[in-house]
């Protein structure tokens, strides 16, 4: 029988019953044989509701002291259930970051892991104990407690999977797998039964919030089968993993991204080293830039543009305040109302024309495409924000990835959810 991680979010534990379904679940893995380890985010909106708790006190808290805050969602997860495992007749043991042996870097709010610790996960396997890891925390060398950033809880999950030699990840949420694109947004998107660790690390970088894009990376490198699923049905869903024999699709799936902005500076003399000094700068102050235009010089001056995450734009107009009127730059618009749109697919390697296809799929529906980027398997298009849905849903149909069946979001109650648990459907 299989040893598995099994990694809940924080809507599967977002309530008391939630957390008993998720202990009925681990139960029933453990009576059809198999050793369990389970990984749990914190409830519901727990950590936004600690971050409000700390801006209530202070305009910029403490990276350290924020990081130990917001620890303790995940902490009040895992001692629920253990304790929902212990009342269903079952030992458990609740772990934090650092008792699971979650070695990190230093670096607070996104900490990357160093090396994972196994053994006293080993050893409560061996005891016969079900293991309960509290996700998205770690330690760092100096006994500091460090948190792994949004989604961080995947991360661990794979990690804990590498490091005790787990046959398979399962990463439950409340989507059964991963899309051809957002079925909320083209209701005829097709569920994946398997997609390859590139495509999956393009589509989540690409906007996909099915699994965090680091955790996927993780899982790459160290070669750790991870398996998307839903917490509410015991249906399949999406394995993540390499298959010599597996079939590679010119486009895998699109993604969109409405969180980003662009940024166009003014009338900058077009002469060597000042984009250097641009991008230098906004590097230094946290910007993560993605991207780049630069417009054809017209009397020595020129254009720049670039797109970033919304939630580093103060820091951008911060910087760029500063460095403007020294560069000779007129000034800078920021444009909120964007969308990125990205196919992704491995067989875009060795298929001509999809970028040619793409571009007159979206002009035959009149929408104007405001920047691009390409890498091998993805291609990027910035378009308005409010065409991003319709941009989707003709792509996707142009690249032939609707499904014949049409996509119905439930809304399932807490009593729903638990009968279906209970009957195993």
């Amino acid at each position: 029988m299989a040893l598995i991680v099994a990694k809940f979010g924080g809507t599967s534990v977002a309530s008391p019953e939630r957390i008993k379904n998720v202990a009925r679940r681990l139960v029933r893995m453990r009576q059809d044989g198999h050793s369990v380890v389970a990984v749990v985010s914190a409830m519901g909106k727990t950590t936004d509701e600690l971050m409000g708790l700390a801006s209530a006190v202070s305009s910029q808290p403490p990276a350290r002291e924020l990081d130990r805050l917001l620890s303790t969602g995940e902490q009040v997860s895992m001692t629920l259930l253990a304790m929902a495992l212990e009342n269903l007749g079952y030992r458990a043991l609740s772990f934090t970051g650092r008792q699971a042996g979650i070695e990190t870097d230093s670096s607070h709010r996104q900490a990357k892991i160093i090396k994972v610790h196994n053994e006293r996960i080993m050893e409560a396997l061996e005891a016969g104990a079900i293991p309960v890891v509290a996700g998205f925390q770690g330690i760092d060398a100096a006994g500091d407690i460090t948190t792994l950033g949004r989604g961080g809880s995947d991360t661990t999950a794979v990690a804990v999977a590498w490091g005790i030699g787990a046959d398979v990840c399962e990463i439950y949420s409340d989507v059964d797998g991963v899309y051809t694109t957002d079925p909320r947004v083209a209701p005829r998107a097709q569920k994946l039964d398997q997609i390859s660790y590139d495509d999956m690390l393009e589509l989540s970088s690409a906007g996909s919030g099915v699994l965090q894009s680091r955790a996927v990376e993780f899982a790459r490198k160290w070669n750790v089968v991870i398996h998307s699923r839903s917490a509410f049905s015991d249906a399949e869903g999406t394995y993540i993993k390499e298959d010599p024999d597996m079939e590679e699709a010119v486009i895998t799936g699109i993604a969109h991204d409405t969180s980003e902005v662009k940024v166009t500076m003014r009338h900058l003399p077009d002469t060597s080293g000042v984009a250097a000094k641009v991008f230098s700068a906004l590097a230094s102050n946290m910007v993560n830039t993605d991207m780049i235009i630069q417009n054809i010089s017209e009397d020595g001056y020129t254009d720049i543009s670039f797109t970033c995450p919304g939630a580093d734009l103060d820091r951008a107009r911060e910087t760029l305040d500063r460095i403007m009127p020294d560069l000779g730059g007129r000034e800078y618009v920021v444009d909120e109302s964007i969308a990125k749109v990205s196919l992704v697919g491995t067989g875009m390697k060795s298929s001509p024309g999809v970028a040619a296809r793409a571009f007159t799929t979206l002009g035959e529906n009149n929408i104007n495409i405001l920047a691009i980027s390409t890498s091998p398997i993805r291609l990027s298009m910035v378009v308005d924000a409010a065409q991003a849905a319709q941009a989707v849903r003709c792509l996707h149909t142009a690249f032939g990835l609707d499904s014949d069946s049409v996509f119905v979001e439930t809304q399932l109650s807490a009593e729903e959810i638990a009968a279906k648990m209970k009957k195993g459907r």
